[in-house]
């Protein structure tokens, strides 16, 4: 498909089917738009209707042409594209793009449209962009194929699109940012070429500095790792917007795990493992993409540094960074000596900076205060906060000042106005020609400030943790993995067939004690003697659970007795659940006293096993505190979910509270995803909750283990 996808996005012939001579229509706006572009491909026209459009020789159809073209436009109607794609297939046409909305009546039994379509290209080895898409502009060949008409001179530059929503890639082309694209592409519906197909040509390209990610779902996800792999390994951000997801099975509700992993779950399971700045909005890309497009990044320091010329307005960004988790860098001793000397009497010398006093010497004043910020090694990134608006007087002394800072330091730099609406396009226009990107909104530009810092914290991590590879290193051999696969498709298997159940408890905590997960001793019992003799195995005190079939969440219907000390206690006990619920039950040992985690392994459709990290016990779902991570998960890795729960400073102790053992955590979590790189297609999900963690270790008391069923697609 790389060929196809090349000859596609460099096309050197291209065949315009529904090529038009009518003003306005769409087939003449696909003449227009080729015939315009700078690589000048041979162009062919296609309509039976005309001899001649534009100077240029027509022909009735695909089959008067003599040769293959490299790309075919798809200029008409759904009910015709069947017809004209398996011509272009037939002739061996190298690609094709389909403009329409690829929709028929459905056929009961019948492939659909979207279906025969992906088939005929496939079979032939086409690339095609859409359905449902604009096309594409390759600036950096020099090739236009889209619909509509386009500026003539489109923006160069560093960014390459990929967008599904077609409204965004007209949007972005237009934004008047300081930033150009090498590639930008419409893909629409990905019948056949993906993200991930259009992600690695970019890549080829020497002159693709960022890439831009705009996706409903997540289709080919195995070459879509890839090439994010491939971004972080050659240092290229990827800066994504998620308006869908690869949505996590609502069948799953029977887990935890499952019901608050969500449909997020594998987006933020992906972007974490490969480093993708994740952004919420269209403002939000544009100047995130802004900034990077600079070229100036993070290479020392820890934080954001900003003068304003306004208190309230200082306030406003520091109340918005705090919520955005945006950290001010320190200034040391020496900065805030520097600063003293220049700010007026009753100013102070602290970062964010309030610079203005009486207005004397703007310029001057600004200049020397970013520069004195901008010298801080703790700072990272520096910013005048301004509301850019045009100054009826003529003052222009704050682009000036930022001109003179820009010349002064090589950190990144940037205007940040606090309002979009009131920046002054001429002034913003200016400054973007010398290489000062413009923000032009306080959260949006925040944010974007802060997506230069987790670059360099990401690239940091990444080249500290090895890169993926690192992931699968030191994990158990290849007899333990195939010693439980085949006890669990055989249970999963007698479960389908013969109505039996899934793996016992007893099973499940070996399973997770051959992984290197501490579980609890576990014995089951059926009658009031054995569960006797297993406590009296065990050692006092014991739990006493319910262990009938069908109960998945035992403390839901009072089937968790704890404490028992005595023999007398556990007859009592199991008398009361036998009675209640059945004479199946567990005598579990005790663990110590702690917090309580839960751990899990939940599966997406189209990623496969997740691991999920969250806050457990009973209060699991009601606090849905929980990150996700892409197995097999590196020390790292692990230690970075668990700190991303917000009851993370409960593991570090609170009001004299012992700290817990986090590294034992962080051990537990790693061997979970072990196992769930391993076996992870045998479950449907995975519940360890609670996960008891003290200041002595942790220790898994219960597990809940849905097996997936032999019919699913493995």
């Amino acid at each position: 498909m790389t060929d196809s996808v090349r000859a596609m996005l460099q096309a050197r012939s291209v065949a315009i089917v529904g090529a038009s001579p009518r003003q306005g229509s769409f087939g003449s706006r696909l003449v227009h738009e080729v015939t315009r572009s700078k690589a000048h491909p041979n162009v062919h026209l296609v309509n039976p209707r005309y001899d001649q459009i534009e100077g240029l020789r027509c022909v009735p159809s695909l089959a008067d042409l003599d040769e293959p073209v490299d790309l075919v436009l798809l200029g008409v109607p759904d009910n015709a594209l069947e017809e004209q794609l398996t011509r272009a297939a037939q002739r061996g046409d190298r690609s094709a793009v389909i403009y329409g909305s690829v929709v028929e009546a459905p056929v009961a039994g019948q492939p659909d449209l979207k279906q025969r379509l992906s088939a005929i290209a496939r079979e032939s080895n086409m690339a095609l962009c859409g359905g449902g898409c604009m096309g594409f502009v390759n600036i950096d060949y020099g090739l236009r194929a889209i619909g509509y008409v386009e500026q003539e001179a489109l923006p160069a530059g560093p960014v390459a699109l990929v967008t599904h929503s077609g409204s965004a890639f007209s949007a972005m082309l237009r934004s008047h940012r300081r930033f150009g694209f090498t590639l930008a592409v419409s893909s629409g519906q990905e019948l056949v070429t993906t993200t991930a197909d259009y992600l690695h040509y970019a890549l080829d390209l020497p002159a693709t500095g960022i890439v831009a990610l705009l996706q409903e779902t997540m289709r080919d996800p195995v070459k879509l790792r890839a090439g994010l792999e491939r971004a972080a390994k050659m240092d290229i951000p990827v800066v994504a917007l998620t308006v869908g997801g690869s949505p996590v099975g609502r069948e799953m509700v029977a887990a935890h795990s499952g019901a608050i992993a969500g449909d997020d779950a594998a987006w933020e399971a992906l972007f974490d493992a490969y480093g993708v700045l994740r952004v919420s909005d269209l403002d939000e890309m544009a100047d995130t993409l802004e900034l990077f497009a600079t070229g100036r990044r993070v290479r020392t320091g820890s934080g954001i540094a900003t003068a304003h010329d306004s208190g309230a307005e200082r306030t406003l960004v520091v109340d918005q960074a705090h919520q955005l988790n945006v950290p001010f860098a320190p200034l040391s001793a020496e900065t805030q000596a520097v600063l003293s000397e220049l700010i007026e009497p009753g100013l102070l010398p602290t970062n964010p900076l309030d610079v203005w006093g009486t207005g004397a010497d703007t310029r001057t004043l600004f200049t020397g205060c970013l520069n004195a910020l901008a010298a801080d090694p703790e700072v990272a990134v520096v910013a005048l906060s301004i509301d850019l608006v045009t100054e009826y007087d003529g003052d222009d002394s704050y682009p000036l000042a930022a001109l003179d800072v820009a010349r002064l330091t090589d950190k990144p730099f940037a205007v940040l106005s606090n309002m979009h609406s009131s920046v002054d396009r001429s002034l913003a226009t200016w400054l973007r020609s010398e290489g000062i990107p413009v923000l032009e909104g306080t959260r949006s530009g925040l944010l974007a400030m802060r997506h230069l810092l987790d670059h360099h914290e990401n690239q940091s991590r990444w080249t500290a943790e090895g890169g993926a590879e690192s992931r699968h290193r030191a994990r158990p051999g290849r007899p333990l993995s195939d010693k439980w696969g085949e006890r669990l498709a055989a249970v999963a298997l007698s479960s389908a067939t013969a109505g039996g159940g899934g793996l016992t408890a007893v099973e499940s905590f070996e399973l997770l004690a051959d992984y290197g997960i501490p579980v609890v001793g576990v014995v089951a019992a059926a009658s009031r003697a054995s569960a006797l003799q297993a406590a009296n195995e065990l050692g006092w005190p014991v739990v006493l659970k319910t262990d009938e079939p069908g109960i998945a969440h035992k403390s839901d219907v009072g089937g968790v007795i704890l404490g028992l000390t005595t023999a007398d206690d556990l007859a009592a006990a199991y008398d009361d659940l036998a009675q209640r619920l059945g004479p199946r039950v567990l005598v579990s040992g005790t663990a110590p006293q702690g917090l309580e985690l839960a751990l899990g392994i939940v599966r997406d459709p189209l990623l496969g096993p997740l691991v999920m990290v969250a806050a457990g016990g009973v209060l699991i779902e009601l606090l849905a505190d929980r990150a996700v991570g892409l197995p097999p998960l590196s020390p790292a890795a692990a230690r970075r979910l668990i700190d991303g729960l917000t009851i993370r400073p409960l593991l570090a102790g609170l009001r004299g509270a012992p700290a817990v053992d986090v590294t034992a955590v962080v051990n537990a979590v790693v061997r979970l995803s072990w196992l769930a790189n391993d076996l992870g297609d045998h479950f449907d999900a995975l519940d360890l909750n609670p996960l008891i963690v003290s200041p002595t270790g942790a220790v898994a008391v219960d597990a809940l283990i849905i097996l997936r069923s032999p019919s699913d697609d493995h």
